[in-house]
């Protein structure tokens, strides 16, 4: 994982110029030559410039002044790509950038790309690690930029790693018992609290949807309950984060066809969101009470699986038709709900991976949200997503869809109609809330097949940055 720190420009380094195009090039920098270059490739609105001086390179990344900040800061996030792989290319290890135009964040977002874009994940090659990630440091210079907005980037960034690693680990490697074992890791270095919850607990709080998925599995499931409860928390209730953890998704006795399980590793990625958003919350010490809760296992058509029209007893004590074993994300995630009213929260907000209608709505642009949270809540979580990137689609959510859960055996069934997929989900969730309440579906973003820029292949960890500019912004 590389990180960032503060330093001094030296001259066989290789430097990021943050320019836009009124700036202009200094003579100390740059030769008379390099500066026509440089202006003329301005002028043709190229957006980055690459001179090359043997063994570094001085590299201009040009950015429109005249868009809304949080565009040119994805726009900077963007470039960093292209940077990134250029840099590898030459295999350079150290990489300084340059705040000319001495506005940090655009600095800031172009260091957290680069960051990202260095990504990969190469732990079980047994010979060479990927060659494309040569980047092991990076500096800023910037006279607005000080050691506190680097110790948070850096902290949000490992957090993102965290997520995408969780992400990318095979089921062989990250069972619902490793998993629980790596958030109490993760919790001892951060310094949240980590209580794990075994079959035997989860048997005694009746947690029937959780205890149904998991009936064809060898592995028993856990339930992880994170902590992060500052003397400091600027909130008297907390806000309670629920992530989705399904470490492997076969459908079950509905089980998948060979081309949609193949990357089903991958839906734990709500899991892995929540994780990571506490990690950075706990490092980055932000004044609020923060509750993250984890229910974990696989979904396997093996051993005694429950099958549809099996009807199971929840955590809340209402009864559940399933119609769908495929559709065992919200079973298990119900009962976080439902135990998630012990705390009395202000706030509940689900993540998952929890529904293909939700990416064929929106494809991977951005994350599906719906909920009863009050509508300032709502603009808040937006502008979240507007300043991150990862920006949040508000479905309706309507009373009316309830009917398409209604059961003719059982107080609710698990799935709707062929209509609305994403927000009869969302609904049926609902059913086990009583406080104000936001899910967000992130089937589209949460995994990529090829290289997404700086979003990587593989998890994306998608949540992670929202999750924390919500809650940073929150109190």
């Amino acid at each position: 994982m590389i990180s960032i720190k503060t330093d001094k420009l030296k001259a066989a380094e290789t430097v990021v110029f943050i320019a836009n195009n009124k700036w202009k090039p200094f003579a100390n920098d740059f030769t008379t030559d390099e500066i026509k270059y440089i202006n003329k490739n301005i002028k043709d609105k190229k957006e980055v410039i690459y001179i090359n001086k043997y063994k570094a390179l001085k590299i201009i990344v040009v950015l429109k002044s005249n868009q809304p900040e949080y565009k040119t800061n994805e726009k900077s996030r963007l470039l960093s790509f292209d940077v990134c792989k250029a840099v590898n290319k030459e295999k350079i290890k150290n990489v300084v950038i340059n705040d000319c135009i001495k506005n940090k964040q655009y600095s800031l977002a172009f260091a957290e790309g680069l960051i990202l874009s260095n990504y990969s994940f190469d732990k079980y090659f047994t010979k060479d690690k990927d060659e494309n990630s040569h980047i092991k440091q990076i500096a800023i210079k910037s006279p607005d930029i000080n050691k506190r907005d680097i110790d948070e980037l850096n902290n949000i960034t490992q957090a993102v790693v965290i997520s995408r690693n969780l992400i990318n680990e095979p089921l062989s490697e990250l069972t619902a018992v490793k998993l629980s074992k790596e958030i109490e890791s993760f919790g001892k270095k951060a310094g949240f609290t980590t209580e794990v919850f075994s079959k035997k607990k989860i048997e005694t709080l009746k947690m029937g949807g959780l205890l149904a998925v998991n009936r064809g599995s060898v592995d028993p499931p856990t339930f992880s309950v994170l902590e992060w409860k500052p003397r400091n928390a600027k909130n008297k209730k907390p806000v309670v984060l629920v992530g989705k953890g399904v470490v492997f998704d076969t459908g079950g006795m509905n089980i998948k066809p060979d081309k949609s399980m193949a990357f089903m590793k991958c839906d734990m990625a709500g899991a892995a969101a929540v994780v990571g958003a506490m990690y950075a919350i706990t490092k980055n010490k932000l004044p609020v009470h923060v509750i993250a809760l984890v229910p974990a296992t696989d979904n396997r058509p093996g051993g005694n699986a429950y099958v549809p029209q099996d009807i199971i007893k929840m955590h809340n004590g209402s009864t559940v038709e399933v119609l769908n074993t495929d559709a065992e994300g919200r079973m298990i995630l119900a009962d976080a709900l439902s135990y998630a009213k012990n705390y009395k929260p202000e706030l509940v907000i689900d993540i998952a991976t929890l529904t293909g209608s939700a990416m064929a709505a929106i494809g991977h642009y951005g994350i599906v949200g719906m909920g009863n949270a009050k509508v300032k809540t709502f603009e808040k979580l937006k502008k979240s997503g507007e300043n991150v990137y990862e920006r949040v689609v508000e479905f309706p959510f309507w009373d009316e869809y309830n009917e398409m859960l209604k059961s003719d055996y059982a107080d609710i069934k698990n799935i709707g109609g062929k209509s609305a997929g994403a927000i009869t989900a969302g609904k049926f969730l609902e059913h086990f809330t009583d406080y104000p309440y936001i899910h967000l579906d992130i089937a589209g973003p949460a995994y990529t097949f090829t290289t997404d820029n700086y979003r990587g292949k593989g998890g994306t960890g998608v949540g992670v940055r929202l999750l924390y500019d919500l809650i940073k912004n929150y109190a």
